[in-house]
C-alpha cells in the first residue's frame, strides 16, 4: 500500500531533523511511501534542513505553505498526496520505527476510518523546568482522560487522536467524506475534523503500541504562551459556529470562573500530586510541579475565557 505522510510545520529547525531522521529509519518500505513536509514560511534553518534530507531521501520533499498555518499546510499536503492512506506527523516528534507499519495495519484490519497511539512527552531541554512540563502533560491531573497523552492498556474508540493514519476518502467532499480541514481552525484542526468524521459515521481508534515522543516547549513562558492558545482555539471557534470541544477542554475554563473558590481545594489537589511524583522520582518536583500544573490549567482556562470575549469585543 503506498501511503502519503504530511508534515506541517514552521521555524522547526531543532526538531524537523530528528523527526525526518526517525521517519528515515522505519520499517516500512521507502518505496511504498512519500513524506510531504510543507513549510509554512520558514524563517530559520528548517528548509534548508528538509532540502538535505530530500537531497539524499527523494522520497522526502518540501512543500511551500505560503498562508504558514497548520491547516493550510495540511491541506496542501492532502492535495498534493498520492497514497490510500494518509499519516499526518508532527515536527516537534519522534517515532518508533514499527509507526508507520502499525498504523497502516491497523487501519486495513479494523476497518477504522482513522487510527493513532500514544505520546511520551518527553523534555525538550535537560532542565528541571522541562522535565517537569514533561510530566505534567504525561498526568491525569494535568492531561485530563486524553488517553493518547497518559497511556492506555488496550486498544479503545476515541474522538480523536495524536496525528492520525486515515484512509484518504475521508477527505473527500461530502457525502463520500467529510471534507478538508477547517482553515479558520488554525489550533485544534484535528479535533474538529475528528468531531466531523465521527458525526458522519466514522470510526477512530486508539491503539496502546503506535507510539511517538513528543517534545513539547520547555520554557515555564512558552509553556504558559502554548496553554493560552490552546485554550482560545477551544471557545474562539463559536465566532463562526464551529463546535468541537468536549468538558474535559472546558474544565481549565471552569477553574478560572471559579477561582475565589476553587483555589484552596486545587492547591491540596495539586500538592498531593506534586507530592506522590516527587516521591516516587526527585524531590525537587515537589518545589516546581504545581507551578506547572497551575501553568497548565490557569492559561488554558484564561485562553478560553479570552476566546469568548474576543467573540463579544
Amino acid at each position: 500500500m503506498f501511503i502519503s505522510i504530511i508534515i506541517p510545520c514552521r521555524n522547526e529547525e531543532k526538531f524537523i531533523g530528528k523527526c525526518l531522521e526517525s521517519i528515515v529509519r522505519q520499517y516500512y518500505p521507502k518505496e511504498n511511501l512519500e513524506v510531504l513536509v510543507v513549510d509554512g514560511n520558514s524563517k530559520d534553518k528548517t528548509k534548508e534542513i528538509i532540502k538535505e534530507f530530500s537531497f539524499q531521501y527523494p522520497f522526502i520533499k518540501l512543500l511551500e505553505n505560503p498562508k504558514k498555518f497548520t491547516p493550510f499546510g495540511l491541506n496542501i499536503g492532502i492535495k498534493a498526496s498520492r497514497g490510500g492512506i494518509i499519516i499526518r506527523m508532527d515536527a516537534h516528534a519522534e517515532y518508533e520505527k514499527d509507526y508507520i507499519s502499525k498504523c497502516v495495519k491497523y487501519l486495513q484490519e479494523s476497518g477504522a476510518d482513522n487510527v493513532g497511539g500514544i505520546i511520551k512527552t518527553m523534555p525538550s531541554k535537560n532542565t528541571l523546568t522541562a522535565r517537569a512540563i514533561a510530566k505534567v502533560l504525561s498526568h491525569p491531573f494535568g492531561a485530563g482522560n486524553s488517553y493518547f497523552r497518559i497511556g492506555l492498556k488496550e486498544p479503545r474508540s476515541a474522538d480523536t487522536v495524536f496525528g492520525g493514519c486515515y484512509k484518504k476518502e475521508v477527505f473527500s467532499p461530502p457525502p463520500a467524506g467529510v471534507g478538508l480541514f477547517n482553515e479558520k481552525m488554525i489550533r485544534a484542526q484535528d479535533i474538529e475534523f475528528n468531531k466531523r468524521l465521527i458525526k458522519s459515521g466514522g470510526k477512530i481508534l486508539l491503539y496502546p503500541d503506535i507510539v511517538a515522543y513528543y517534545y513539547p516547549p520547555a520554557g515555564f513562558w512558552k509553556f504558559f504562551k502554548h496553554n493560552f492558545i490552546d485554550g482560545f482555539w477551544v471557545t474562539y471557534p463559536l465566532k463562526f459556529k464551529v463546535r468541537f470541544f468536549s468538558l474535559r477542554h472546558l474544565v481549565p475554563l471552569f477553574f478560572v470562573l471559579t477561582l475565589p473558590l476553587s483555589i484552596w481545594p486545587y492547591i491540596l489537589v495539586s500538592l498531593f500530586f506534586s507530592l506522590k511524583i516527587a516521591l516516587k522520582e526527585d524531590l525537587r518536583y515537589f518545589f516546581i510541579l504545581p507551578f506547572v500544573f497551575f501553568n497548565r490549567h490557569f492559561a488554558y482556562g484564561f485562553g478560553s475565557l479570552w476566546g469568548l470575549i474576543r467573540i463579544i469585543i
